[in-house]
């Protein structure tokens, strides 16, 4: 399974930043699906799940994205569905 998730070129990092601040994010590299709060744990764990969010990825970052909302979720007490 691939370490790194690739900087995509349809997203502008910096957009990230500047709507959610310094957090913690799913995709560090593109700044998206931050998972700071049980908010944005939850909604990172269903935008990941819908298809056409998904298919911006390959699968091993998929996976990768999908663990760290995961850890997150655990680490806060945060219930999501599975897979």
């Amino acid at each position: 399974m691939s370490k790194k998730i690739e900087r995509r070129e349809d997203v502008k990092p910096k957009e990230g930043e500047r709507k959610y601040g310094d957090v913690e994010f799913a995709d560090p590299p593109n700044k998206k699906y931050p998972i700071d709060s049980p908010e944005h744990i939850r909604a990172a764990w269903s935008y990941i799940n819908h298809k056409d969010n998904a298919a911006k990825y390959d699968k091993d970052e998929v996976t990768r994205i999908k663990d760290r909302i995961k850890r997150a979720a655990k680490e806060k007490g945060v219930e999501i569905s599975e897979d």
